[in-house]
């Protein structure tokens, strides 16, 4: 019985791996992708306990990426549950909730100066380009926006303290409905950052309109309440700033899935958005 013989990687012919056998039905017995070859050059290395050369630098500078995105997500889910937390405290009048999310106030500005340190140090030191600076600068800005989503929570609270003491009037406001639909839209530009996808980061850029749309409505109505019941203006001038709170929030998860769709693409969408809102 004839046997193929054996090839030996070495640094000098890793470029050159002969033909890949296969097996009865055709496919390859060992796999010629990119990654495959770049474990095999790891591989051979170790083997004959040569200079790893430029490969552990770039695992290094990958794991480090990897840890700003952990941050950056952990982040986030401050965010999230900021303004969940805030619009129900403001909806049952909590003041429990609202020492809570000032307390995660002060962890979300902890977090946003962490990520930003290891971004900077990372475009400093590391030097990288295409998708890996496009993802670092994608980071640094969404990091603002989480910070602002935070800032614009504690405004929420802020509202609630003002009127926890005052008996509740009934007002023709969907809170809960903005609070929820805002939330959705931070939640998906999130997946979009976990999962890398695109098509889910335009798919909150086109729920912008909406959550618009409520608030255009919330003020009108709420103007109307405080030409016809001079007595509930305090609260529905509170009403109309938490409305345009959300708004703001579900402006800040917009800017957040453009900038995944410049991170996967590199392409700026932000000037589109702005054109479309003027026509």
């Amino acid at each position: 019985m004839a046997y193929r013989k054996a090839f030996v990687f070495t640094s000098e012919n890793i470029g050159n791996i002969p033909a890949t056998p296969k097996n009865k039905t055709g496919r390859p017995l060992l796999s010629r992708t990119p990654m495959a070859q770049k474990f095999a050059k790891l591989s051979c290395c170790v083997m004959h306990n040569e200079n790893l050369g430029g490969i552990l630098p770039r695992i290094h500078f990958h794991l480090q990426l990897a840890e700003l995105k952990d941050k950056l997500l952990a982040m986030a889910a401050l965010a999230q549950q900021a303004m969940d937390s805030a619009v129900h405290a403001y909806l049952h009048r909590d003041a429990g909730l609202c020492q809570y999310v000032r307390e995660n106030e002060t962890a979300i500005n902890t977090a946003n100066r962490e990520v930003d340190e290891l971004a900077y140090d990372l475009l400093a030191m590391e030097q990288p380009m295409a998708v890996d600076l496009r993802f670092i600068l994608a980071v640094v800005k969404i990091n603002g926006d989480l910070e602002r989503i935070g800032d614009q929570s504690m405004s929420i609270v802020y509202r609630c303290l003002d009127l926890i003491d005052d008996e509740r009037v009934d007002l023709p406001v969907d809170i809960a409905s903005m609070g929820e639909y805002a939330g959705v839209m931070i939640r998906s530009s999130i997946q979009a950052l976990i999962e890398g996808d695109a098509h889910v980061a335009e798919s909150v850029l086109d729920m912008d309109d909406e959550i618009d749309r409520m608030n255009r409505v919330a003020q009108l109505d709420l103007t109307r309440v405080i030409q016809d019941r001079p007595s509930a203006t305090q609260q529905a001038l509170q009403a109309i700033i938490v409305c345009r709170n959300l708004e703001r929030i579900a402006d800040h998860a917009t800017n957040i899935a453009a900038d995944v769709i410049f991170w996967i693409r590199g392409a700026d969408v932000r000037h589109q958005l702005t054109a479309a809102e003027d026509e």
